[in-house]
């Protein structure tokens, strides 16, 4: 063969090569908030999360004080049939005042239904859509969001993808004491959180405490009201939900978690009433991921999960969901630290478009429970087709664009045949793989 024509064929193989290898973009910039003075009774930063049974919260802030907590809603626009009375809240962080938070619950609710509503007798109109009843359910997945361009790019990604729920491992505003953040990122999230309820639990980024002077969690807990006292919590920083067919548990990484916390007494009652015939799917997320092979973060979640994991298994959990590695991992069914076909399929899902960037770094070899792992922006899709069977997807941001670039079919532990049965109903103890 001619030496040239051997020489094209060469670089021709090597540019083959180089396209096929995915080139991470670069960073972005933390978003720029202009200061766009409203009204004092002016609705903002709203957003909506479930609060039990055919019920919704809505949650809004303004900068006055003496503005009704009342929501008015309806299936028609500007046709307004309910009328739901809240409360509200405000805190102080160092010189930082906070606007007046406002909670309202409205329904009952019909299932996979339109209503338009208004919050403190103001407009702007807004509008939601409530879950179905039934499946199929789908959910949204991104956790560690922060405020970046990455973080904007995601949200756009996001809201193409037709979800029901959104679920947030953790994470939310990176403000860091600085609580004007905390405003910004309620103005970010609006157009989305206030049409889709959005579920979250705390990460690390949420703990805000001052030693002497401010106790943890505050923002958060003041911003982002979850529906604990619905589900028997006493805790805000974790709580249950059902939806379609899904039970959620949403736990606390940063609060206790030992056997003799009320988080795992709450745990184990909570985990004991879970009907597997009404919701075959079990789900859970919390911030620190127990199965991680990336070198950022490793062993933070080892005592969390020694303690708990016993649990989730004896359950039969489904999927765990997990953040604060800035990248993205799944395993496969997993248990113990091996893989196990009637153990929980864990996915690190911690990279929505934070400002530290992403966790590039993994420890080689590769898990064997580990089956695909990316450092990465992006954000998943779990839509649960039935009571068997559910269709994962991590779409990466590939620059403006939304790639998918990880799916698997998942089968539900109450469908693979790991769940005993007494009595002809699903037991809570696993069979031996």
């Amino acid at each position: 063969m001619d030496s040239k024509l051997v020489l094209v064929v060469v670089l021709a193989l090597l540019v083959a090569s180089a396209s096929t290898k995915y080139v991470r973009p670069p960073p972005r910039k933390t978003l720029h908030f202009p200061w766009d003075p409203k009204p004092s009774s002016y609705p903002q930063q709203v957003h909506i999360s479930l609060a039990g049974a055919k019920h919704m919260r809505i949650t809004w802030v303004t900068s006055d004080r003496y503005s009704p907590s009342i929501v008015e809603y309806g299936t028609s626009s500007k046709n307004y049939t309910s009328i739901a009375r809240g409360e509200n809240t405000s805190y102080k962080y160092l010189l930082y005042r906070s606007g007046t938070i406002h909670h309202a619950v409205i329904g009952p609710l019909h299932d996979d239904t339109l209503y338009f509503y208004r919050c403190g007798r103001e407009d702007p109109e807004f509008h939601l859509k409530t879950p179905p009843s039934q499946f199929p359910v789908t959910f949204s997945v991104a956790g560690d969001l922060g405020q970046t361009e990455w973080t904007k790019t995601t949200l756009g990604h996001i809201d193409q993808c037709k979800y029901d729920i959104h679920l947030l491992p953790g994470d939310l505003s990176y403000a860091d004491h600085i609580q004007r953040r905390w405003d910004t990122f309620g103005e970010l999230l609006q157009p989305l959180a206030s049409r889709r309820p959005w579920m979250v639990t705390q990460g690390n980024h949420e703990m805000e405490n001052i030693p002497f002077l401010k106790d943890g969690f505050l923002p958060y807990n003041s911003r982002w009201k979850m529906p604990y006292a619905e589900s028997n919590s006493n805790s805000n920083l974790y709580y249950s939900f059902d939806v379609a067919g899904v039970h959620a548990v949403m736990l606390g990484s940063y609060t206790d978690y030992d056997k003799y916390s009320d988080q795992f007494r709450w745990l184990k009652a909570d985990l004991s009433k879970v009907n597997r015939r009404r919701t075959p799917w079990l789900l859970v997320l919390f911030h620190m991921p127990w199965y991680n092979s990336n070198e950022a973060h490793q062993g933070e979640g080892d005592e969390m999960m020694e303690t708990m994991e016993p649990l989730l298994h004896a359950a039969g959990v489904d999927v765990v969901f997990a953040g604060h590695v800035h990248a993205y991992e799944r395993s496969n069914c997993v248990f113990n630290g091996r893989s196990n076909r009637c153990g929980a399929v864990h996915i690190t899902i911690g990279d929505g478009g934070n400002k530290e960037g992403l966790a590039h770094e993994y420890k080689e070899p590769q898990p064997k429970w580990s089956v695909f792992r990316e450092a990465s922006f992006g954000h998943g899709e779990f839509k649960i087709m039935n009571s068997t069977h559910a269709l994962w997807r991590w779409h990466r941001n590939d620059d403006d664009q939304r790639v998918t670039s990880d799916q698997v079919w998942i089968i539900s532990l109450f469908g693979s045949g790991c769940l005993l049965k007494k009595n002809g109903e699903p037991g809570k103890t696993l069979m031996e793989p």
